[in-house]
């Protein structure tokens, strides 16, 4: 069976299925199949509204982060898929803290409901650093399929990698 870098953790039996789709050569079509959706969030700017609006509905005393991007620099196989920062400065005797989330630019080409769950997972840590207990009830919150969506996104990551550009949906 081949390695999914992706799927390490995960229970055999969920290996050996997306394995078995993957050799018949349908897994793409069961993707397609459960999440058709594509989304027109193309560009920093709609982004940026994209998360303001989810952060606004479930994180409302949250602080606003002060920049929201598409990254090139994000890549799945070295496990960012997003990150939040928080840097600090000192600036005229105040300490000022800002807040970034860059989200990897594969998400521009990927089904909307991976595009949320990534922003969900990036706002979670506004209020939460560490990916413990209180972290996952959070991102629950705000996406109750959380999890699910975070193994088909693995799925997908999956299938993307091993399938050529010109037979992806």
């Amino acid at each position: 069976m081949a390695d999914f870098p992706y799927l390490h953790g995960y229970p055999a039996p969920l290996v050996e299925q997306v394995h078995a789709l993957m050799s018949s050569g349908e897994l793409g079509a069961v993707l397609a199949k459960k999440y058709p959706e594509r989304h027109d969030v193309q560009t920093d700017k709609a982004l940026y509204q994209y998360v303001a609006d989810i952060k606004q509905r479930y994180l409302k005393n949250a602080p606003q982060p002060s920049k929201v991007i598409y990254d090139n620099q994000q890549h799945p196989v070295k496990g960012t898929l997003g990150t939040n920062t928080f840097v600090a400065r000192v600036q005229g005797g105040k300490l000022k803290t800002k807040n970034e989330i860059r989200i990897a630019s594969l998400f521009r080409d990927a089904p909307e409901a991976f595009l949320k769950m990534i922003v969900v997972h990036e706002l979670a840590h506004l209020k939460e650093k560490d990916h413990d207990k209180a972290f996952y009830q959070l991102c629950r919150h705000m996406e109750p399929d959380y999890h699910q969506l975070e193994f088909d996104l693995r799925v997908w990551l999956t299938w993307r990698e091993a399938e050529p550009a010109a037979s992806r949906r």
